[in-house]
Order: structure tokens, then sequence, then C-alpha cells
């Protein structure tokens, strides 16, 4: 059974939407790896905000969305459509043309 590039994408792009729009909602809530060093050796206390955490999507939701499922599913929804769309388009740029041939 052969399936086309078009429909694989698609599947692809719809599993990765129902991921991060409905599964991220049940990630851990526990701090990363990173976070969790600051906390143990103590020098998260000297931890500044970073320059775009006022931004959109900071802090894995969107800003104004009352409600936090909602919010964390739409960055993901968010997210995932942005990253297809940039490689969508950089795929574009650097797809072989077919040889034109001369007439």
């Amino acid at each position: 059974m052969k399936i086309s590039n078009r429909k694989f994408f698609a599947g692809a792009i719809l599993i990765s939407a129902l991921l991060a729009g409905g599964v991220s909602n049940y990630a851990s809530s526990s701090p990363d790896g990173l976070e969790k060093v600051a906390e143990d050796i103590g020098f998260i206390e000297g931890a500044k905000d970073h320059t775009l955490s006022d931004s959109a999507l900071a802090d894995y939701g969107v800003s104004g969305v009352e409600n936090e499922r909602l919010s964390v599913g739409l960055a993901g929804l968010i997210g995932v459509t942005a990253t297809a769309l940039i490689s969508f388009g950089l795929f574009m740029l650097i797809r072989k043309k077919p040889s034109v041939k001369n007439r």
C-alpha cells in the first residue's frame, strides 16, 4: 500500500495538532532540568525574566485567554501551525525544480 506525500503530511500535521492542542494539557507541571538544578543549587533567586516574557505566547500559553487549558491548547496549535508554514516555505525554496527541456 502506497500513501501519497500529501496524505502523509496532512496526517502528520493533524496528529501534531491533536497532540499540541489536547495532550499538551497533560504535560508535567514540574520544572524542567535547568530550573530544577537552579532550585537545588540555590541560584534561582538571581534569575531574571526573559525579554519576551510579556509576549503573546509566553509561558506556554496565549495571553488574554483566561481558561488555562484553552490557552495552552491554543499556544500548541499556533506553534504547530507556525512550524508547518515555515517548514513548507523552506521546502518550497530548496526543492528541486523540474528540468526544462529545450524546445
